[in-house]
């Protein structure tokens, strides 16, 4: 029986066009002169037929749902106080179970998901996301709510990492930076959705907290749907390489360590090390101003709104989702080094806003946070996305995400002590001025191994 991408090429001569294969396996047809990339995403190393373009950005909504119940809870938080009577203390218990989750889900969904496939992994996340919306709709009790968010974190990190990777899945080898494209802008778009439906919908509608994760659970029904039926491929089945053979290979098939630290193959370290250096200090920021915002626009506005912090949120994911699809073009590198000087002049804005109490400027500092964040996560993903193969791809996101993440969840903790120490105009210039550093040394790095890549040959794309 001939390949589907051998019956595209037949039905192109007989149609009076010529072709040609190119070295990905994709079929070239010849019109009048002009080439054009025929519309099959598989070739003949994975034997697939064609995946239509609508299924590649279908395929990013179940990223998109989970991460909207990732911010969902955050304007709600002080009704919850009011109505439960706890401290500001256990609220950041209450924000810390969630990165606790999210870094455990991110140990083991990785590997899970290369081992398994994606659907095993994604399915029960869902699930668990669905739990979470349960918990909260119904909690009369701070431990309903502190396990709520651990499974939020859960189903997240399952996300990031098989979620993500089987955006990539589906796009196909012809379609990798796509599927980066439209993996990482799942992820920011989601974070900012969350937010303002949440304070819109707690505003405008009765039971606050009821309304909010009954329509997010909808949501999350929706995405459990598309996970379901998507056309995600089968996990590549290895043999082992035996006790003198490669060591990766044996440990992913005999003996697997299904709880680790996630890495990525021998080779890729640098693809990761450039990615986390840009995006590390992008989630760091954005979680700043997420944190930050909405008491300086309490102070800044006097008023106690729901939803101007979720619209301030959501400005910044959309600013985030945005810049990614304007700069999706450009070198991997010079994304990278966008993102960072996009993060130092938001956190430089962050602290004339802390200290000049301007409107503007705290937007503004949003808005560039965003956009660093994104050409960071997107740079990075699209590194990964190159270099590293299928079945160590989810394990490889995971790996990408820990490295932001990790010092996110630090700084949960820490600002909250910070600001009762030396005030909120304080912790934002130290974190501010802290942050804008370790954004000026990332891109510094990525400018840096550039070079060097350039003398050697063109830095890859």
């Amino acid at each position: 029986m001939l390949s589907s991408t051998r019956l595209v090429l037949e039905t192109v001569k007989g149609a009076g066009m010529s072709g040609r294969r190119t070295a990905a396996g994709a079929v070239v047809t010849v019109r009048g002169g002009g080439l054009r990339r025929a519309d099959a995403v598989g070739g003949p190393a994975d034997g697939r037929a064609a995946v239509p373009l609508w299924w590649v950005w279908l395929a990013a909504w179940p990223v998109t749902a989970v991460f909207a119940l990732s911010n969902a809870a955050t304007p709600l938080y002080v009704l919850w106080q009011d109505e439960l009577g706890f401290s500001g203390g256990t609220l950041t218990v209450v924000f810390a179970s969630y990165i606790v989750g999210l870094l455990a889900s991110l140990l083991c969904c990785g590997v899970l998901s290369d081992r398994f496939g994606r659907r095993p992994v994604l399915l029960p996340a869902l699930g668990l996301a669905l739990a979470a919306c349960l918990m909260f709709a119904t909690a009369h009790h701070v431990a309903v709510l502190i396990v709520a968010r651990l499974f939020t974190g859960l189903a997240v990190g399952a996300a990031v990492s098989a979620g993500m990777a089987a955006v990539t899945d589906v796009a196909g080898p012809d379609r990798r930076r796509l599927g980066a494209l439209l993996a990482s802008s799942a992820m920011v778009f989601g974070a900012g959705l969350g937010p303002l439906l949440s304070g819109v919908l707690s505003e405008t509608l009765p039971a606050p907290t009821v309304t909010v994760f009954v329509v997010e659970a909808a949501l999350l029904g929706t995405a459990a749907l598309v996970v379901w039926r998507m056309p995600v491929p089968a996990p590549v089945r290895r043999a082992s390489a035996g006790p003198a053979g490669n060591r990766d290979r044996g440990r992913d098939t005999d003996g697997v360590v299904w709880v680790r630290v996630p890495g990525v193959p021998r080779g890729s370290g640098w693809h990761l090390t450039l990615g986390v250096a840009v995006f590390g200090p992008g989630i760091v920021a954005t979680s700043f101003v997420l944190s930050l915002g909405p008491s300086l626009l309490t102070g800044l506005l006097d008023s106690d709104s729901r939803i101007v912090p979720g619209a301030l949120a959501f400005s910044m994911f959309l600013a985030s989702t945005c810049v990614q699809f304007a700069v999706q073009r450009r070198s991997r590198h010079t994304i990278l080094v966008g993102g960072a000087v996009s993060i130092v002049l938001g956190m430089v804005t962050l602290v004339v806003a802390a200290h000049t109490s301007a409107v503007w400027a705290l937007v503004a500092a949003a808005v560039l946070a965003g956009a660093g964040q994104g050409m960071g996560q997107l740079g990075g993903l699209s590194l990964l996305a190159s270099g590293v193969p299928n079945h160590r791809l989810a394990e490889a996101n995971a790996a990408f995400s820990v490295g932001g993440y990790a010092p996110a969840g630090v700084l949960a903790v820490g600002a909250g002590y910070l600001t009762d120490a030396v005030g909120l105009t304080g912790a934002a210039t130290t974190f501010g001025v802290t942050l804008a550093t370790a954004a000026g040394l990332g891109g510094a790095l990525v400018l840096a191994r550039r070079s060097r890549e350039g003398r050697g040959g063109p830095a890859p794309r």
